[in-house]
């Protein structure tokens, strides 16, 4: 039988990987052939064959890089994959741990599904992770009862099934709380990483600018595809043309009308720099950033996306078209432009899913980024990588479901490798002491 597997090991600790793997190897051997999407190390190292493609993403991607043996990846050159592999290329290791700004958050008797009436501090201004074995807890004490009961007090929006907790402390400390999920920024094609971080109505209104939209008359709403006017009737601006299908997903297929464009004939004449607004929209984050290098309140939208590793990624790309990893990365790109306050709390729910070790880098390079403006970052994570560069750890457990919901240790990356009742300690020793340090 040919098994095709996508991820496998996403929302698992090291530990379940392990086992994860010895089943799929168990699965060979009975004479089966697995072809598996993956970006975990363990997994591609455990593999016969690896199909390595890139070189980068988006338009810079789309070759097979390297084909073979563990060793043929690793002898590549070319191969991304292959130097994260030798530890050529590396994240690496911070000297010093952020303390935080001295105030904390405490959860006081957390007993959300399997918590066990647990207390939990929060160190704030810094980057924190916490961890554990799969169903250990992590997300009925972050998701459920801290990220609800805050929404509860800083949002306009009421949750009613909040997680069960005593109480929160420290309240007084943080004035936002953002959870960075990996939701979809928009439902419809309308949607669109420009539209999405605002950029959309800096390009609208300098289109409105020039000689060409002036002469006509046209305004800033003429180059809005959500309004009557400037976009094409027959698809109402989305480019596509839905069709409802029982049953099924809707189709979308491209509106003959505008050939996908969005806009009408007279829209369409306006350019700026000899571009038109869709060939703007067209462009990708990495080309914008030079087109529009003269516009700083523009440019510097298009940086925060291209700092987040978006840059292969269209401006107008269709929001349905962008996978989890890359919606959660537009809306940290969205949060970046606002002014830190540094009484902000950013919860991510595994922000690694579906990313490869060099996009891991660039994000733990903004996370930092946010950190260093005094703001918290709080992630529910498995990957080491993002584990041994935080600065406090929240380690769940021991086991899974009814045996876990416990505080296994808290600390830095240090103090929980030393303490040897944690897991994630005795995956992350190993790491800390492998690893390459700043």
């Amino acid at each position: 039988v040919l098994y095709v597997l996508d991820e496998p090991t996403i929302g698992l600790h090291q530990r379940d990987d392990a086992k994860l793997i010895k089943a799929l190897k168990e699965m060979r051997d009975l004479g089966n052939t697995l072809i598996i999407v993956e970006h975990d190390e363990e997994t591609i190292r455990a593999a016969d064959y690896i199909v390595d493609i890139g070189p980068g993403a988006g338009k810079h991607g789309g070759e097979i890089v390297a084909a073979g043996s563990l060793k043929d990846i690793i002898d590549n050159p070319n191969s991304i994959t292959g130097q994260y592999l030798t530890k050529k290329k590396y994240i690496p290791i911070p000297k010093k741990r952020i303390p935080g700004n001295g105030k904390k958050l405490i959860i006081k008797g957390a007993k959300c599904n399997n918590l066990k009436d647990i207390d939990v501090e929060i160190p704030l201004g810094s980057f924190v992770s916490v961890t554990g074995v799969s169903g250990s807890g992590k997300s009925s004490l972050i998701n459920q009862t801290l990220y609800l009961y805050l929404k509860n007090i800083f949002s306009k929006d009421k949750v009613v099934a909040i997680g069960e907790v005593k109480t929160i402390e420290g309240l007084e400390h943080i004035d936002k709380v953002v959870n960075v999920s990996q939701e979809p920024i928009g439902r419809t094609p309308r949607s669109n990483p420009a539209t999405y971080t605002k950029t959309f109505d800096e390009i609208r209104a300098l289109f409105s600018e020039t000689i060409e939209a002036k002469s006509r008359g046209f305004d800033k709403g003429r180059f809005s595809f959500n309004v009557v006017g400037g976009r094409c009737e027959t698809c109402q601006g989305a480019g596509v043309t839905r069709i409802p299908m029982n049953f099924l997903p809707d189709v979308y297929v491209k509106c003959d009308a505008c050939d996908g464009k969005r806009y009408n004939e007279e829209t369409l004449q306006v350019t700026y720099k000899g571009k038109n607004i869709y060939e703007v929209l067209e462009m990708t984050v990495e080309e914008g950033l030079n087109f529009f290098a003269n516009r700083s309140a523009i440019q510097r939208r298009i940086k925060t996306l291209f700092d987040v590793g978006l840059g292969y990624i269209k401006l107008g790309q269709p929001a349905t078209t962008l996978s989890g990893g890359e919606a959660q990365r537009v809306k940290l790109a969205f949060e970046l432009q606002k002014r830190p306050t540094g009484k902000t709390l950013y919860i991510l729910d595994e922000p690694t899913t579906g990313l490869h070790a060099d996009d891991i880098s660039r994000l733990i390079k903004v996370l930092k980024r946010i950190v260093d403006h005094g703001d918290t970052v709080l992630v529910i994570e498995h990957n080491l990588d993002v584990i041994k560069v935080s600065d406090h750890i929240i380690d769940l457990g021991p086991e899974g479901g009814d045996k876990g919901g416990k505080i296994i240790a808290t600390g830095t990356p240090e103090e929980i490798a030393a303490n040897p009742s944690s897991y994630t300690g005795q995956y992350l020793k190993e790491v800390l002491k492998t690893g390459k340090y700043e």
